[in-house]
């Protein structure tokens, strides 16, 4: 990984989070225990403070950063999406925000909540416990049920899992020139399935 001191503040990395190589961490970053920041991840922490608590992950290509003073906080268990931009917000615990959604500064993305992929959470903006916002800018569509909040957590758990995989087996390698005979794939079981199909199976229930 890419790790760099400014004015003479350095990033923080707990032993057991998990940052790829290719992340990029500048400054006033604190990621926690058991977190996962994914490949070309992009914190700094030149202007405000990061912060990743306990369990939570930030996906591939995503960014935080924030205007001077400021916090930007993925809170324990938080989702963030591949390509979304964080910028001197709050994700309270267990909240997913979706792929290349924007949450803007003092915006509150409240405990469990959703914020759908491609949304924009604008300034100053809070989405209430539970919920499920959409669109540009995003709107409160529904109430979010316990079903949806356990399909959450089982995804968050799969990157828990993945922070684990990847401290214990990831390493850069040359590729092979030809796929091998009898070539494994990876192995999981069916319970993380996206959102849309386990609606589908509900509705056969």
């Amino acid at each position: 990984m890419k790790v760099y001191s400014i004015d003479g503040i350095t990033p923080v990395i707990d032993p057991t989070a998990y940052v790829h190589p290719t992340a990029v961490l500048i400054g006033d970053v604190i990621i926690g225990p058991r977190c996962y920041v994914g490949p070309a991840a992009c914190l700094r922490g030149d202007f405000g403070r990061l912060v990743l608590k306990e369990g939570a992950n930030i996906q591939d290509t995503c960014v935080m950063h924030g205007f001077p003073g400021t916090d930007t906080v993925i809170e324990e268990d938080g989702h963030i999406g591949h390509g979304a931009v964080l910028h001197g917000c709050v994700i309270k615990r267990n909240a997913l925000v979706g792929m290349n959604a924007v949450i803007m500064d003092d915006a509150v993305v409240g405990e469990s909540a959703i914020v759908a992929a491609m949304s924009f959470v604008k300034a100053k903006f809070e989405v209430p416990a539970r919920t499920l916002v959409a669109g540009s800018p995003a709107r409160i569509i529904r109430e979010l049920s316990d079903e949806e909040i356990e399909w959450k957590g089982m995804g968050t758990r799969q990157y828990q899992d993945l922070t684990i995989r990847s401290l214990n087996t990831m390493q850069e390698v040359e590729p092979l020139t030809e796929v091998e005979p009898d070539r494994k794939r990876l192995s999981f079981d069916d319970s993380v399935i996206p959102l849309s199909e386990l609606k589908q199976r509900s509705a056969r229930d």
